[in-house]
């Protein structure tokens, strides 16, 4: 008599600062093709308890094993969402931020050398969506969007996204973490080498830090977009691995 075969696990996939949950498309369409189920969601970027609390909730009501990715400041939203969502098997972190509990994200690019993109942001005071009032919220600026996000993308595609970029909220960069995911979950991360907005020391930081199976992409910012090919090979490798807790973790791979 055969064994239960479980469920294949959902990939759900959360965008970072600066964009959509469109830059997914191509990783989506290699996870479709390799049988996976995907989703990708629209991350709030107000804050990061709020963030996570969109996210935690989206997940819940997932019926089946759940691989978490996060690009970006998406990797700080997978990392408090994924405490309370037990469903939640696997987490994935392109060139994202992995923090630990009490840190935002400050804490991190604080800690190691500045990158162009410090200089490249804009404030504009918008209508709060609560309370009434203004926020202030980061854009990149649209003339150095391409150097700073997406080098290695073309203009004809960086032209586009520097004007429909998603603005994140400022006081999402001071929001504290609790108690990291990461510490109870296996992890992979894919640091990208070429990135100009998250240093990439501080990224080899954070993956190692929880242990994560590292993928060394030579990319910009703009990793899921630049190369979805090996961001999709990682989430394969982790889908792969969500049946078995307490796995061992693999060599490091480089693209």
């Amino acid at each position: 008599m055969h064994g239960h075969t479980p469920a294949p696990p959902t990939v759900v996939l959360v965008h970072g600062a600066f964009t959509d949950a469109s830059s997914w498309a191509g990783v989506i369409n290699l996870l479709h093709a390799a049988g996976l189920t995907a989703r990708a969601l629209a991350n709030p970027l107000r804050g990061l308890a709020e963030d996570a609390a969109y996210i935690r909730s989206a997940v819940r009501h997932i019926e089946v094993p759940v691989v978490l990715v996060g690009h970006g400041y998406g990797g700080a939203v997978i990392t408090e969402a994924a405490t309370d969502a037990e469903n939640t098997v696997a987490l994935c972190y392109v060139a994202a931020f992995g923090l630990d509990a009490g840190e935002c994200l400050l804490d991190i690019t604080g800690r190691f050398a500045p990158m162009p993109s410090i200089d490249a942001t804009s404030t504009a005071a918008l209508p709060a969506r609560l309370g009434g009032g203004l926020e202030s919220e980061l854009y990149i600026r649209e003339e150095r969007f391409p150097q700073v996000y997406a080098a290695d993308l073309p203009p004809r595609v960086t032209s586009v996204l520097s004007v429909t970029q998603r603005p994140i909220a400022r006081s999402a960069l001071t929001g504290r973490s609790g108690p990291p995911a990461w510490a109870s979950k296996p992890s992979w991360y894919a640091i990208a080498t070429a990135d100009r907005m998250l240093n990439p020391t501080a990224q080899r930081f954070m993956a190692q830090r929880m242990a994560a199976t590292e993928y060394l992409l030579d990319a910009s910012h703009a990793a899921v977009l630049s190369q979805p090919g090996a961001v999709a090979a990682m989430i394969r490798e982790a889908a792969g691995h969500s049946a078995e807790r307490g796995v061992g973790y693999g060599p490091r791979h480089t693209f």
